[in-house]
């Protein structure tokens, strides 16, 4: 298979998958108190967004890929 084929696969995969979770979701340990020995920490989820224009210009630039790669 060409490398420019699956280049553009991989692209339009990644798109899609930002096009659908529109974020991304992780888990911070943080320190709510810290006196002498006592240390009391909680988890707090954060979020990273990915506008909706990233996903679209992967969809994009993976079609132009496979498009140039069959060209040449």
């Amino acid at each position: 298979m060409n490398t420019k084929l699956l280049v553009g696969i991989a692209l339009i995969v990644l798109g899609v998958i930002a096009l659908s979770y529109q974020a991304i979701t992780y888990t911070k340990r943080e320190k709510v108190v810290d006196i002498g020995a006592l240390q009391i920490t909680a988890d707090t989820q954060k979020k990273i967004p990915l506008p909706p224009i990233a996903g679209g210009l992967l969809i994009a630039g993976g079609v132009a890929v496979i498009v140039m790669g069959r060209r040449s």
